[in-house]
C-alpha cells in the first residue's frame, strides 16, 4: 500500500507556480487599469477575476496539493485576488465618478429656452364621447348620475329583479369581490346608479349613467372584461313608450346625424317589462342596405339597421324595490355601450383600440369637442 504523497512539491504545479501567479496578478493589475470605461472595466473583471480566469482555476489545484504546501499555495493565490480585487474597486469608481460627470454634461437642459405648448397627448375619445351624450340628455333637462364600480350584490342584482338564480350571478359573468360572504361585486352594468337614483330621488326623474363596467369577457377584437355603458332612466307620471321611442330617436340623430331613427324589437330584460332590443337605421346607407357603388353595405352587412342596445318600461317590481309607487308613476330605461356607440361612429374595427394606450388613436379620435 502506498503511503501519502509528502513530498510532493507545489512549484512543479504550474499554475500555482510563484512566477505564474504574479505574472497573472500583474496582467490582471494593467487590464484594469487600461480599461477606459465601465464596459472594459466589466470584460476585464471576467477575464481575470471571474470563475474562468487563471487565478480561480490555479485556486482550484490546491486541493490537490498535500497538508502541508496548501497553505503558501493558498496565501500565494490568495494575496494575488485581494490585489485585483481592491484595484477593481478603485478603477470602478474612478470610472462611475467620470461617468456622472460626462452624464452632467451631456444632459444638461437649459431650462431658459422656450418650449413647445402643444399637447403630445389628446383627450380619450372614451371621455369625449360619454361628455357628449351627457350633453344631449343635459340639453334635455337630464341630470348625469354616477355611482361606484364596486357595488352591493343587492344593487346589482336584487333591486333589479334578477334573482337569485339568474346565470348573470355566475363566476362566469360576474367578478366577485372576496370574501364572498361580504355580497360585493364588480357593478355588471350600469344599473345600479338608477336603483340609486330611485332611492335618494324623489320622482319626477331624469337621470343619465355613463360609466365603466366589467364582465368576464375575452379580451379580443369586440369584447373586453372592461367597457362602458350609458343608462337613461325617466321615472314620472303618465311615462310610456312613446316617450322612450321618442327619446332615443333624439339621441340618435345627436350622435349620427339627421334622418336617423330606432326601431324596437321585443325582447326580455327583467327589470323592464315590456322589453325591446334597439337598432338604429345604418348611417352608412340610411337604411337602404347598400353603399354608393350598388354594393351591400358593409357597416350593416345587408340589414339596413344594426343593432344598438336595450330598452324597456320599467318593471313594477323595480319600482317597488327602490321605494317609488307603481300605481302613480311609471318609466323607461335605456342601455347603450359607449365604446360600441363610437366604433359606430367613428369606424372603428377593433376594440382593443380604446385600451391600448397608442397617441395616434387617442389624437385622431379623442380630441372631438
Amino acid at each position: 500500500m502506498s503511503g501519502p504523497n509528502n513530498e510532493y512539491d507545489p512549484v512543479q504545479v504550474t499554475p500555482l507556480n510563484a512566477e505564474e501567479v504574479a505574472a497573472a496578478r500583474d496582467a490582471a493589475l494593467a487590464a484594469v487599469e487600461a480599461a477606459a470605461d465601465l464596459e472594459q472595466l466589466k470584460q476585464a473583471r471576467l477575464d481575470h477575476a471571474g470563475d474562468r480566469s487563471p487565478l480561480a482555476l490555479a485556486n482550484r489545484e490546491i486541493g490537490a496539493l498535500p497538508p502541508q504546501a496548501r497553505k503558501e499555495a493558498g496565501q500565494r493565490v490568495g494575496q494575488a485576488r485581494g490585489a485585483i480585487n481592491q484595484a477593481l474597486k478603485a478603477r470602478q469608481e474612478v470610472l462611475e465618478a467620470a461617468h456622472e460627470e460626462q452624464m452632467l454634461v451631456v444632459e444638461t437642459v437649459d431650462v431658459t429656452l422656450p418650449v413647445d405648448r402643444h399637447p403630445r397627448g389628446a383627450r380619450h375619445p372614451l371621455t369625449t364621447g360619454a361628455e357628449r351624450i351627457a350633453d344631449v340628455f343635459v340639453a334635455m333637462g337630464w341630470e348625469v348620475a354616477e355611482g361606484p364600480v364596486i357595488e352591493a350584490e343587492w344593487l346589482n342584482f336584487d333591486a333589479l329583479n334578477l334573482g337569485p338564480d339568474h346565470p348573470a350571478r355566475t363566476m362566469q359573468d360576474t367578478f366577485w369581490t372576496s370574501p364572498a360572504e361580504n355580497h360585493v361585486v364588480l357593478r355588471t352594468h350600469t344599473s345600479p346608479v338608477q336603483a340609486r337614483s330611485m332611492l335618494t330621488r324623489t320622482p319626477p326623474i331624469y337621470v343619465v349613467c355613463p360609466g365603466r363596467v366589467f364582465r368576464t369577457d375575452e379580451y379580443d377584437a369586440t369584447h373586453s372584461p372592461m367597457f362602458h355603458q350609458v343608462e337613461g332612466l325617466a321615472i314620472d307620471e303618465g311615462i310610456t313608450m312613446a316617450h322612450l321611442k321618442g327619446t332615443l330617436d333624439h339621441f340618435a340623430t345627436a350622435m349620427f346625424g339627421e334622418g336617423i331613427t330606432t326601431r324596437f324589437r321585443p325582447s326580455y330584460f327583467p327589470f323592464t317589462e315590456p322589453s325591446a332590443e334597439v337598432d338604429l337605421v345604418c348611417f352608412v346607407c340610411r337604411g337602404t342596405a347598400v353603399n354608393e357603388d350598388g354594393d351591400t353595405c358593409r357597416t350593416c352587412r345587408g340589414e339596413g339597421w344594426i343593432e344598438w342596445g336595450g330598452c324597456g318600461v320599467v318593471n313594477p317590481r323595480v319600482l317597488v324595490a327602490c321605494g317609488v309607487d307603481p300605481e302613480r308613476y311609471t318609466g323607461f330605461a335605456f342601455g347603450m355601450g359607449i365604446d360600441r356607440t363610437l366604433m359606430f361612429r367613428h369606424g372603428v374595427e377593433d376594440l382593443r383600440g380604446f385600451f391600448e394606450g397608442d397617441v395616434r388613436f387617442t389624437t385622431a379620435f379623442g380630441t372631438e369637442i
